[in-house]
Parts: structure tokens; sequence; C-alpha cells
């Protein structure tokens, strides 16, 4: 704990100061040189300080004060640096980009060849899996806005972290021996890397890389990989290169409801006794899971949109079994249908648990 608080000392400084510098870039256009200088300076002066040869002697409060200086400081020339550099150079793509592009273009030209009965059914499984919602009908994208379930389409952990779920049971035959964990990991994160690559790496998918990626380097290295050091960790790796992500409402939205999963959903499920099971026990988790989430991405989706789901819980507790069945069904049926041995009745299934879903979504809409 002591070192998740450590880190956080510099990260959440230097995430502050990154924020000021990217949304408040129109305030710095006339000054963006000097404040990015006066930021260069601050910041080595507070590293002088704290190198100094009498620093044992400087107290820890101190210490703490010019850390979280140097933090700010260092966020803000990160910040205006990225802002200038995007003023005057395009992005470039790579062989690996085109070759995820190509996948992805691939997997949408093989989810439409599903002989599933309605367009519907391709169109949605397609914005779950590949984040296109190009051809997701109007009345099935505002059912899932008015009940407040946005964020299952927006890929996020939620997507990729079922992809790591099948993944993990699917290399499993690989045997638990040493060389077989590591082999699997490195699969594993190389897979779910091109994905993330596939699907756009937008804020919130890139974030759910980088906990898998933490993740998985904490357990091959013994290191300490909480969800809070790796929270802390992967915002200082993703805003270090990328900063004028801290600007998209998807990366904050993304990383407010990682803080109401690490800090607040412990306290809120340790209200229940341990020794209790059964289905009260998973309702509480599911519950305690959306009301933490609600808590810190709430007052940022007000902030942004003016909105608040009333019905978030009842919507949560629908809808996300009911991805959490249709995404691993949705990869089953294309590798089945690619290999032309898929039966109709789990393309049928399939269609009818989206069919449900869709339904519970309008009709929660309509509350």
């Amino acid at each position: 704990m002591d070192g998740a608080r450590d880190i956080a000392g510099f990260i959440i400084p230097y995430s502050a100061g990154i924020f000021t510098a990217v949304v408040g870039a129109a305030a710095f256009s006339g000054i963006i040189i000097p404040t990015a200088s006066a930021s260069s300076v601050t910041a080595a002066i507070s590293l002088i300080i704290m190198l100094l040869p009498c620093r044992k002697r400087i107290h820890p409060a101190f210490t703490r004060a010019l850390i979280a200086t140097a933090g700010v400081a260092c966020g803000i020339m990160c910040g205006l640096t990225a802002v200038m550099t995007s003023w005057s150079h395009a992005a470039d793509t790579g062989w690996l980009a085109d070759t995820a592009l190509s996948f992805r273009l691939s997997l949408e030209a093989t989810i439409d060849a599903i002989p599933f009965q309605s367009s519907d059914t391709s169109a949605l499984i397609k914005a779950l899996l590949t984040g296109n919602r190009e051809s997701l009908p109007a009345h099935i994208s505002e059912a899932f806005r008015a009940s407040g379930a946005s964020h299952i389409l927006a890929l996020s952990g939620l997507h990729l972290g079922m992809i790591y779920g099948i993944l993990v049971k699917a290399l499993g035959i690989l045997g638990n021996s040493p060389c077989a964990r590591i082999i699997r990991s490195v699969l594993i994160t190389a897979s779910c890397g091109f994905y993330t690559l596939a699907t756009g790496a937008g804020p919130s998918i890139t974030r759910a890389f980088l906990f898998i990626l933490l993740g998985e380097a904490g357990r091959m290295t013994g290191r300490d990989h909480s969800l809070g050091t790796i929270l802390a960790s992967a915002l200082l790796i993703q805003l270090s290169f990328a900063p004028l992500s801290a600007g998209s409402v998807g990366f904050q939205l993304s990383y407010a409801a990682m803080a109401g999963i690490a800090f607040i959903y412990p306290r809120i499920i340790g209200l229940w006794p341990e020794r209790a099971s059964g289905p009260l026990r998973w309702i509480w988790k599911s519950a305690a899971m959306s009301i933490s989430c609600q808590l810190t991405t709430g007052p940022v989706a007000w902030h942004y949109f003016g909105t608040f789901p009333q019905y978030f819980m009842l919507t949560n507790m629908t809808a996300l079994p009911l991805t959490g069945m249709i995404i691993p069904g949705a990869v089953a049926v294309i590798v089945l249908n690619l290999m032309g041995i898929c039966p109709d009745i789990l393309i049928k299934s399939l269609e009818g648990i989206i069919v449900i879903m869709t339904d519970a979504l309008e009709i929660i809409s309509t509350m």
C-alpha cells in the first residue's frame, strides 16, 4: 500500500499537469513556449533540491511537496509539448497498424457472412467486437444511450477483459510449467495488443491493454501487481506516450471507473458477510460494482452530458451478464463458421440472447 501511495504522490500531480495543459491549450496558446520553459525549470529545481547532500534533513512533508511540484511541472511540460507537436505533425501509421486494420476489416466481413435472420444482429456484434457502429440501427443506439448502457458499446476493459479470458482458457492447453506460463503470457499480451490496434487503439481499450500488460509483467516477475499500483502505472505510461488523450471523455470515464473499482468497490463489497454465498451474494457483488463505478463516473458524465442514468443498476445487472454471454458466443460462432461446422442452433441462440438484451434496454429506456 505504501508503494502505491508513493507512486500516486507523483502520478496524480503529473496527470493533473498534463490535463491542465491539454484542456487549457487555448489559454496557453500565446505563451506556450515560456510556460513549457518555466515548467522545465521548476521541475529541475525541485529535482536538484531533492538530490542535495542535505536532503536527509529536509522535512518529509516538504519532500512530498517538492515531488508534487515536480510532477505538476513535468505534466504541464509534457502536455504542452504534445499540443505543439500535434499542430505541426500528422499521425503516421506503420505496417503493424495496417495489418491490424486489415484484420478488423476481414473480421467485419466474416461477421456479415454469418447467416443471421436480422442484420441488426451482425451490426451489434460488429459494434461489440470491432467498435464499428456505422451499421447499428438508430433505435438500438438510442436504447443503449437512454438506458445508460452506452459504455457497453464503447470498447473498453469490459470487451478486452472477455477476450483476455477466452485466450487464457484457450491457451490453458499449454500447461502450467514455468516455460508454458511465460509463453502463454507473451501470446496473450501480444494478442490483446494486436486486438487493441485492430479496433483503433482508443483511450479506453488502450487503458485496458496496459492493465493486462502490467498485470502479466507483474505476475511473471513477482512484483506488485495490485489494482491500485497498476492503475497508477498505466496512467503514467498512457499520459506519457499520449498526453492528448487526457482531453478524451472516454479516457476520463475509463480511469474514473477503474478508480471506483480499485478504491470504492472493496469497501462496499466488504459490507456483505464473506461467509454468505449463493444468488444474493452475486447480486450484491453486481450491485456493488455498479455503485462503485457510478460514484466515480457519474460526476464526469454529468459534466459533459448533463445527464445521469437513473436506472443504471437495473441496466448493468441486466445487460452486463448478457454481454458476458454474447461476446464469447460471438467469438465461438465466428470461429466455427470459418471452419464450416457452426450449428444453426448456436447461431439462433446467440441471436436470441441479443434480441433479449436489446428489448430489455428498450424497455428500460422508456421508464
